[in-house]
Formats: structure tokens, C-alpha cells, sequence
């Protein structure tokens, strides 16, 4: 038994020593020179990143920081301090175009009035009322009349200063007027506005005995008339 126990314990020891063996040759390829240079350059990737990190956190702090005293400052502005300026720097633009107008000899007006463009000057703002709506057609209807000039050419012939009145003049006899297709088109813009007038209707006809401004009030009309006994008048309601 004993010989038995010495022969096992004889061979266990080479285990243990193959098991130190693996382990120095993982120590041995750790600390080889390739792996070394790998995990350095893996350390050396994540502190880069780390600082750009670092780095985009700063300015993004910077940047608040700067926002926020601005704001702070437009806070402590007038109200009206944007309109002020924005007068301001329009007051120097001007002095400066003077001043470039004086030194071309040119006039101020009339080279301001020449960067108008007629589409700016005319804009569509919309409907307002129906009298500035009126006035918009007639001036867009108007602005369609195109002369005929070969015409003015004859009438200038046929009545030499008679084609000029004054306050003098006599007009009776020479006037004739002439259709042309520029007054057909404002006679049929007229008819269709007319005809479009006539669609619209009211809720009851214009003959009725009585107007109410709205038909929820009729009730209340007819109620309160019962209640005091009123005569039918159309002028109280």
C-alpha cells in the first residue's frame, strides 16, 4: 500500500508542474512586444477620445455661457431698442448714399426713386374694405387701356386745336364716342361684378314687413312684443 500511494504521489507532481508551465508561457506572450504595443495603442485611441470629449464639453459650455450674457444684455435693453437701432443704422445708410450722390453730383431723390420697382410700389396688402377693393379694380382696369395711337394720329388731323378744349371750347357735335375693345372688357368686368352681386342674397327677402339682424333674435323679438303688447312696428327692431 504504501509503494502505491508514493507511485500516485510520483505522478501528481508533473501535473503541477505542466499547469506553471502554461502560465509562464501566457506571462511570456503578455508581455511580448506586439501585445505591448497593442494595449498602448488602445490606451492612447481612449484618451484621445476622452479629451476631444473633454474638449467638446468646454465649448459647448463656453458657447452657453455666451448665450446667456447676451441674452442677459437684451434683457437689460429698452423695449423699443431694436427699432431704435434698426432707425439708426437706416439714418446712416442714407447719409452715406448722400454723401456719395454729392461727390457724383448727382441727386439724392431721384437716384432713391430709381431703385423703386413698380411691383413695390403697388404691393397686394389684401382686402381691407369694399371701397379700397373698388378702387384696386378700377386702377388694375384702368392700367389695361392701351392708346391708339394711329387714331390720335387721325383725330389730331381732323380737329387740330378743337382736339384740345379749354374752358372756351365747344364741345357739342365734335365728340363721338367710339367703342373700342378696351371699353368692351370694362363693360364686361362691370357685368360681372354686377352678376356676382346678384348671387349674393339674404336668408329672407328685401320686402319683408320686418328686418332683424339675425334670425336668433326674431324670438326674443316676438316674445318681448307679446309680453308689453307693442304694435307691429318695423323701426324698433
Amino acid at each position: 500500500m504504501v509503494a502505491a500511494v508514493s507511485a500516485l504521489s510520483s505522478l501528481e507532481v508533473p501535473k503541477a508542474n505542466v499547469g506553471s508551465e502554461e502560465e509562464e508561457k501566457e506571462e511570456e506572450e503578455e508581455s511580448s512586444p506586439a501585445v505591448v504595443a497593442a494595449v498602448e495603442q488602445r490606451w492612447d485611441q481612449h484618451l484621445r477620445q476622452f479629451q476631444e470629449l473633454h474638449m467638446k464639453r468646454y465649448e459647448a459650455c463656453k458657447l452657453n455661457s455666451q448665450e446667456v450674457l447676451e441674452e442677459n444684455k437684451k434683457l437689460k435693453l429698452p423695449p423699443n431698442w431694436e427699432a431704435k437701432k434698426a432707425r439708426l443704422e437706416w439714418e446712416l445708410q442714407v447719409q452715406e448714399k448722400k454723401k456719395e450722390c454729392a461727390a457724383r453730383g448727382e441727386d439724392y431723390e431721384c437716384v432713391r426713386l430709381l431703385e423703386i420697382s413698380a411691383e413695390d410700389k403697388n404691393p397686394d396688402l389684401g382686402f381691407s374694405d369694399h371701397p379700397a377693393a373698388q378702387l384696386r379694380q378700377y386702377q388694375s382696369l384702368t392700367r389695361q387701356i392701351k392708346p391708339d395711337l394711329e387714331q390720335y394720329e387721325k383725330l389730331k388731323k381732323q380737329y387740330r386745336e378743337a382736339l384740345y378744349p379749354t374752358s372756351d371750347s365747344l364741345l357739342h357735335g365734335i365728340h363721338v364716342p367710339m367703342a373700342s375693345s378696351t371699353s368692351i372688357a370694362l363693360e364686361g368686368s362691370l357685368q360681372k361684378a354686377v352678376s356676382s352681386g346678384n348671387r349674393v342674397h339674404r336668408q329672407r327677402p328685401s320686402p319683408a314687413s320686418q328686418s332683424y339682424v339675425t334670425l336668433s333674435w326674431h324670438p326674443f323679438a316676438m316674445q318681448g312684443r307679446g309680453f308689453f303688447s307693442l304694435p307691429p312696428n318695423p323701426g324698433l327692431f
